[in-house]
Order: structure tokens, then sequence, then C-alpha cells
């Protein structure tokens, strides 16, 4: 009996952080089924009105395990929001070479190239947005030949991607030249990542240095980029290295508020603490369409910073702040408190202490730490 729970408990966790579903899609573009592995975030079956942001893994028989590590990984410590991968599987009869043929003249993929470019961006993108809640932040990435091809994306109009993670890249011809020409001139904001090592393939790394050296030219706010060479790492080595620089890059903003954040941003303020608590939530939803609550450890920060700061006016900013973010808790009502206590008002302090105990406890904020509180006001 023991055992069985064993298993069934086992089953269970792999379910709650795996949720891996292969799938078989038919593709009219190629004219043949391609087999695909869908990874669903821990949360897709209970939150069911959130969407996630979603990131196409090119050369999925072996990129796909290593990003959902990383990202489950992330996730579980909230550094990074929660994704829904699809890895795109290309090692069957070498499909990875045919997928992203290019014309060695034009530099452009060739008739099968083109095909597969438009499977990915016609087909596969609506397959995923039409059966799953998709976000409108997109991410791809890939691996040498495949890191190569993605950067075709960059040549539309209109970029279907938002991030691109293009790890040691094999460069079609004059892309080192083409792809800061495009982010010159492109007007959405674009997040890029692109990596080396210093035991790459030499003819390879020779021309990805030469497109980083492109991509530092381009300075503009909509462009967000990243480039790490690593020492000691190998061609295929350096993909465990770049998968959590990556996401870190991309979902910066996303991350709560760290003690580096805390001491090098927000203390050192002269004033506005809850207007950067505001901004950071703001930045969040308008650069990775990700809305969320505000964290409390994010409050408990802003807290922490008023009161170093004695801005003690700021507490009554907060308190409407965390109303609206959780209207049934006593946050609101002990920050009105805190502003009520630290400004001499001393029996508004007591009533709101004492409001603060009839709602849901929050945090590390329970009932008897009201009424502890109301009590020590009292007696004073």
């Amino acid at each position: 009996m023991k055992k069985i729970s064993f298993l069934l408990c086992l089953f269970s966790t792999l379910f709650i952080y795996s949720q891996k579903i292969t799938e078989e899609v038919f593709s009219p573009k190629l004219n043949e089924n391609r087999e695909i592995t869908i990874g669903l975030p821990a949360s897709y079956l209970t939150n069911t009105d959130r969407k996630y942001p979603l990131l196409i893994v090119l050369d999925g028989d072996y990129l796909f395990d290593p990003f959902q590590g990383a990202l489950n990984y992330g996730a579980y410590w909230d550094d990074l929001p929660e994704v829904i991968i699809v890895g795109i599987n290309q090692n069957k009869n070498n499909e990875r070479e045919s997928d992203c043929a290019v014309d060695a003249t034009t530099g452009l993929p060739d008739e099968k190239g083109n095909k597969f470019f438009e499977f990915i961006g016609m087909e596969l993108v609506t397959y995923m947005e039409k059966k799953y809640r998709i976000a409108p932040f997109k991410i791809i990435a890939g691996h040498d030949f495949t890191a190569g091809f993605l950067n075709f994306f960059l040549y539309k109009e209109r970029p279907l991607f938002d991030a691109y993670i293009s790890m040691s890249p094999e460069l079609p011809v004059a892309m080192e030249k083409n792809i800061p020409d495009r982010f010159a001139i492109l007007d959405q904001s674009l997040y890029y990542y692109q990596s080396t090592a210093d035991g790459d393939v030499k003819k390879m790394q020779t021309r990805i240095k030469e497109l980083d050296a492109g991509l530092k030219t381009v300075n503009k706010p909509t462009f967000n980029y990243r480039f790490d060479e690593f020492k000691g790492a190998s061609h295929y080595s350096l993909v465990l290295h770049s998968i959590p620089n990556a996401l870190y890059q991309f979902f910066a903003v996303y991350q709560p508020i760290s003690t580096a954040e805390f001491s090098e941003k927000i203390v050192v303020l002269p004033s506005g603490y809850v207007d950067y608590l505001l901004n950071k939530y703001e930045v969040l939803e308008k650069s990775l369409n990700i809305k969320m609550p505000i964290r409390i450890n994010d409050f408990k920060a802003i807290e922490a910073a008023i009161l170093k700061n004695n801005a003690f006016d700021e507490f009554d900013k907060l308190s409407d702040v965390s109303k609206k973010q959780y209207p049934k808790s006593m946050l609101s009502d002990y920050h009105k408190a805190m502003f009520y206590e630290k400004t001499g008002d001393l029996k508004k302090a007591v009533k709101a202490y004492q409001s603060a105990f009839q709602k849901e406890e929050i945090g590390d904020l329970t009932k008897d730490m009201m009424l502890d509180k109301a009590d020590e006001l009292k007696n004073q």
C-alpha cells in the first residue's frame, strides 16, 4: 500500500511540473506530419483565465528539456513567468538541415526552407493560439543551423516574434550585416540574445562576433540585446549556459524586488517609492503583456523604503494601491494604520488596526498582530 501511495505521489508530482505532450500535426505547407512536443505550465489547468507567453524551440528533440527545466526552476522561485513551450522535433531523417536550407547565393531560405519558415509562422503559431491560451509575447530559440534560420523572421516588415535566442548561429550569407540593419529600422520592442564560446567552431565564431559588433551599434530603447562568450565551453555545452541567461534577460522586469534592486534603485530615491512600485508592474504589462497582482514581498520592500527614509505620507498612497490589489485582506487597513501612527494621529491608527482585524490575513500580517498594535497604541 505504501508503495502504491508513493507511486501515485510521484506521478502526480511529475504531472504538475512537466505536463509534457507529444503530438503530430499535419502541415499543408510541408505536406507532411510533423512531431511537436508541448509543455504546459503547472497552473494551466487550474488558472483558466490566464494567458501565457509562447516559446517555440527549434531542435526540440534536444533543446526542449533544457528549456523546460530552466523555466520550471525559475517559475518555482517566482523569478520567471510560466511559459507554454512547443518544441519542433527535427532529428528524424536529419530534418534540421533540410528544414533550414538556404540558397548559397542569396542567403535566403530555399524552397524547402521557405516552406518550413511558413509552417512555423503561418501554421504552428496559429495552431497553438487556437488550441491554447497564448499571450501576445512570443519567443523563438535555436542552436547553430536553427539559430541562424530563426533570424529570417527579423527580415519581415513586422517580425512575428518579440524575442530571439540565437545560440552559436550558423549564419547564412550576409546575415551579420543584415540583422543590425533590420534592428536599426524596426520600431517594435524586440529582445535578442546571442552566444558563442571559446571552444566554439572557429569559422562560425568569427561571423558571430562580427554580428555582435554590428548589434552593439544599435542604440535605441526598443532594442534589448545581450551577447555572451563563455569561457571553457564548447559548441554544445554553451547551450546550458545560454538558456538561463537569455530567459533572465527577457524576463528581468518580471522578477520580484531583489536585495540589490532595493539598495541600489529604491531606497536611494528621494521620494516616489509607491510610484516606483506601480511603474515596475506597468512596465511588466506593457513590455511582456503579463498582468499580475503586486507581490506581497514587493509591498514589504516599499514599506521598508518608506520607513528608512521617513517618507510616512507615502503610506497613505500605498494604502490605496493595496486596497485595489487585495480588497478583502487587511493590507490596506494596515498601511493606513501605519500612515496615521507615523504621522502622529494615534486614535485613527488604533481604529485602522482594529479595522484590519476584521479582514483576511495576508502574508505575515495576522489578526493577533493587528490587535497587539492597537493595544500598544492605546497604552501610549
